[in-house]
């Protein structure tokens, strides 16, 4: 009778349908790059343009950035930030992600020549990553500043040119 019940409730479970799960911030990061969904599943999943930003090694890690061209389904929402910047970190060794750390960057403006305020980059799964602003055409700099799960403190340099 014990194994009766116990099975008929194990096969109700498994007839439910699958419940959806809550789209997070953490899932924005978690998506395809050359994917992008709008503010918290608000928007239609899109395609947007995947910009490589290169790689550098500094110090046993890799980091490795992309900007995301994000300005119309942003300017839909009535936000001014057109680009998703994110970066990745890996042991140069082993190829193993970095994902823990505080992690954020400077943009240095193409016209002054002067860096900007710091963005914090938010942990976004595998990749630390925020949505940021390039106002004007021209080459941008992007400082990214980390101290990741090792502690040590690691400075990665980027360039962009915005046409």
């Amino acid at each position: 009778m014990k194994r009766g019940l116990i099975a008929c409730a194990i096969l109700s479970l498994l007839a439910l349908p699958t419940i959806p799960r809550a789209e997070t911030h953490a899932d924005h990061g978690a998506m395809q790059m050359g994917e992008q969904q709008g503010d918290h599943g608000a928007m239609p999943t899109r395609r947007t343009k995947t910009i490589m930003l290169g790689e550098e090694t500094v110090d046993g890690v890799k980091g490795m950035a992309h900007l995301n061209d994000v300005g119309a389904m942003m300017a839909q929402m009535g936000q001014k930030e057109n680009f998703h910047f994110m970066v990745m970190f890996s042991d140069a060794k082993n190829g193993t992600a970095i994902e823990q750390g505080t992690v954020a960057v400077k943009i240095i403006d193409p016209k002054s020549g002067k860096p900007g305020e710091a963005i914090a980059l938010m942990g976004m799964g595998n990749h630390f990553g925020a949505d940021i602003n390039l106002p004007a055409k021209g080459e941008y700099q992007f400082q990214v500043g980390s101290k990741l799960a090792d502690g040590k403190t690691r400075q990665f340099t980027f360039t962009y040119t915005y046409k």
